[in-house]
């Protein structure tokens, strides 16, 4: 059923620590079009400071998760003056700093992958912390077949999966299955259609029922460490290990681990 066009582009639903952000144009193949990135990147930017927000997932209305660029919008550019050069500009410098807002995010982000990723789709998959697919997911970086090379999702697809395997996707342009993404690592868990939702919920619940401090500091201090060489990334993590001791989570974690007992968490 098409959604109207008055509809948001996202949708939001927030329980028991989670925050879920469902892509809502179905009707486009979820296309992150300009209006799209835009809802998104504010709902990214406003979980950072939610104190109710412990974990993220992202999911999507109908049967396919992401195709990536909206296309039409992308090519009624064209007749800019500038044969939309500003535009296009202004529009990858949009999508990758939303990719980036994934990646830094403070809080752990889980795609809940249930159909087509491709393109921009399957970076935006790459780009979270953790993904769950159905097995009616596919995952793809066809640009190459419209003349149009996947480039900016082939930052993100790299830094998640083996090389030969992220040049195979880039350079066919063939779809994988859901198996086979978690098989290269582009994916953590594969599930029956019907059990998506559950599974994601649960693991974002799991995750987000731990230290919210601990977290941060957890998922910025690896995002961090492996732009870094060997040597520069132990005297980093070192330095993050150091303050992590001294703060109230791990006085409180410890000390309930040497007491054997269960760890009451402060409140942040």
């Amino acid at each position: 059923m098409n959604v109207p066009a008055s509809s948001p582009p996202i949708l939001t639903a927030k329980r028991a620590g989670v925050l879920t952000v469902t892509l809502n144009r179905p009707e486009s193949r979820n296309a992150l079009s300009e209006s799209l990135m835009r809802a998104l990147q504010l709902t990214l930017d406003e979980a950072v400071d939610d104190r109710e927000v412990k974990a993220l997932v992202l999911a999507a209305k109908g049967s396919v998760f992401s195709a990536g660029h909206d296309l039409k919008e992308l090519t009624a550019h064209r007749r800019d003056p500038d044969r939309g050069l500003e535009y296009y500009r202004a529009i990858f410098a949009q999508c990758s700093r939303l990719m980036q807002t994934v990646v830094r995010h403070p809080k752990p982000v889980i795609a809940q992958v249930q159909g087509v990723a491709t393109a921009a789709g399957c970076q935006l998959v790459a780009s979270c912390d953790l993904a769950v697919a159905s097995t009616d997911a596919r995952f793809a970086t066809p640009g190459v077949n419209i003349g149009l090379f996947c480039s900016t999702p082939m930052v993100a697809l790299s830094r998640v999966v083996p090389r030969k395997a992220a040049l195979e996707m880039l350079l066919t342009g063939e779809a994988i299955d859901a198996q086979e993404a978690r098989r290269i690592g582009l994916v953590n868990r594969v599930v029956a259609p019907a059990d998506l939702e559950k599974e994601t919920d649960t693991l974002a619940r799991y995750i987000a029922s731990k230290p919210a401090a601990t977290l941060k500091l957890g998922k910025l201090a690896f995002q961090h460490q492996l732009e870094l060489g060997l040597s520069s990334a132990y005297d980093y993590v070192g330095e993050v290990m150091v303050q992590n001791m001294l703060n109230d989570e791990a006085r409180e974690g410890i000390g309930a681990f040497l007491d054997k007992r269960a760890p009451q968490w402060p409140e942040k």
